[in-house]
């Protein structure tokens, strides 16, 4: 940070008088402020990292008091990053303002081979923490251990069902698999059935795997209670609202069964909840029955949900929901993104296999490609419906699909000079969306060139709205390509 950007900084600080997910003010009056940990660790296991600037007091109301010590103080600043690990290094500033000095610290986010970053004297699960909002909030177990097993590549799908014997497995599933695998493969084909098993984890030193149970056994839930979907249609737009009859649920189903019996239980809830319409089709001229959303694209999100959950201990009693509401539909599944890939990346970038074992089998039993084509071909139906693009959230310990059932066709009003990344940029503005989420979407460090730069044309060209368009400044600013109905 230059002494320019420092300046900058403490300008903004004054003008919005608030921290951010990215930002912690602290007072330095009268020395340095003894926890630090909490921020460095909560900093440090985020992608943007983050900034500490020291010499204000947000108890004061944002007065700017300065530091006791401009020295003395990054001295004790790299003190108590030296007591995390892995150890943080911060790169430090210091500015004189109105005859006082300011530090400020930038925190890194380090690679998530690395994480999470915790102090040493609280140990890993208790001194791990993570920034919601302008708040340092202590890691769950779970948090904690997805950072692990992302690093140590752990494969939850094939660890051992300790109650499980192989015969509880549908022992015809189980051999017509083998033949499948034995197709095309001479050298597999050679080998005794016994050794099969064990080679493609089917059974671990003869006890059966997670992923044996969930794909062959007559009732994988008897071991599993939750490893199941749980369905509910919800006769409005949010979570507890009922109907004339004071209903919460028009229907509710708890769906089990191995993975393609319930990915076929869930098809057939949805099409059962599901507004029909009849259209005249263009192509052909005839009249045609058409679902309220396309069932391609609902099959392909709750196949990666089933798919891609998380299958470790610590989300083992967390079924699959699937919430059907007037305007929405809702897929949710245990556990967040996998490994390095995020949010804006999905169907763009190759990821990391979360149960390798499992998508594998899943192929060659025909139930799905294994070719990273499910988003884009939820993506293309939507489209083709005229539907708006389907809606990933990745949550600290959730990932969510959702499907809107009104119209969307916003890609048609996009100009056709308007080129790339500003297309996407303005779809991905379809939901309202600050200056910040914005620059995290275009990977781009700065805010400011991020409007400057992708922003600002497409308000010129009318295809970008303003929330607040009396205030361009406003700190409570959003972004979006569709007029809101407010």
């Amino acid at each position: 940070m230059t002494p320019e950007e420092f300046n900058e900084k403490l300008n903004e600080i004054q003008k919005k008088k608030c921290e951010s997910a990215i930002l912690e003010i602290k007072a330095a009056a009268k020395g340095c402020p003894k926890r630090l940990y909490d921020t460095l660790s909560a900093f440090s296991n985020q992608d943007d990292g983050g900034v500490i600037v020291f010499g204000v007091d947000e108890e004061a109301g944002y007065l700017e008091q300065g530091v006791y010590d401009a020295q003395d103080l990054q001295k004790k600043i790299n003190e108590q990053c030296l007591q995390m690990e892995p150890v943080v290094r911060p790169l430090i500033t210091v500015v004189q303002r109105g005859g006082k000095n300011f530090v400020a610290a930038e925190i890194p986010g380090m690679d998530i081979a690395e994480r999470p970053c915790y102090y040493k004297g609280q140990g890993r699960v208790r001194g791990s923490y993570v920034r919601v909002g302008d708040s340092d909030e202590p890691m769950t177990e779970y948090e904690v251990y997805s950072y692990e097993a992302f690093r140590k590549k752990y494969q939850d799908d094939i660890r051992a069902v300790q109650r499980a014997t192989p015969a509880m497995l549908d022992a015809a599933k189980v051999d017509s698999y083998i033949a499948l695998l034995k197709e095309g493969k001479p050298n597999l084909a050679n080998m005794a059935d016994s050794e099969i098993k064990e080679l493609m984890s089917i059974t671990r030193t003869e006890a059966v795997t997670l992923n044996a149970c969930i794909l062959f056994c007559p009732y994988p839930q008897a071991f599993f209670p939750q490893l199941c979907i749980t369905a509910v249609a919800i006769p409005g737009r949010e979570m507890g609202e009922v109907n004339d009859r004071g209903a919460r649920f028009t229907d509710n189903r708890r769906i089990e069964g191995s993975i393609p019996q319930m990915l076929d239980g869930a098809l057939l809830f949805m099409k059962r909840n599901m507004k029909k319409m009849t259209i005249i089709n263009a192509k052909t001229g005839l009249r045609e029955d058409r679902t309220e959303y396309p069932i391609t694209a609902v099959r392909e999100a709750v196949l990666n949900a089933l798919v891609h959950r998380d299958y470790s201990i610590h989300t083992e009693g967390m079924p699959i929901q699937i919430r059907m509401f007037e305007d929405r539909l809702e897929i949710r599944s245990p556990g967040g993104i996998y490994g390095r890939l995020r949010v804006n990346q999905l169907g763009k970038v190759q990821p990391d296999t979360r149960n390798p074992v499992l998508a594998a089998a899943l192929e060659v039993l025909g139930v799905t490609e294994n070719r990273y084509s499910g988003i884009p071909t939820m993506r293309r139906e939507l489209c083709e419906y005229g539907l708006q693009e389907p809606e990933f959230t990745d949550n600290r310990n959730e990932f969510c699909v959702c499907f809107y059932n009104e119209k969307g066709g916003e890609t048609e009003q996009i100009p056709n000079e308007i080129q790339e990344p500003e297309r996407d940029l303005v779809l991905f503005c379809r939901t309202p969306r600050s200056r910040k989420e914005i620059c995290n979407y275009l990977e781009l460090s700065s805010s400011a060139y991020a409007m400057k730069k992708h922003v600002q044309p497409l308000i010129d060209a009318g295809v970008i709205h303003m929330t607040i368009p009396e205030k361009p400044k406003s700190a409570k600013q959003m972004y979006y390509s569709v007029p809101k109905n407010i």
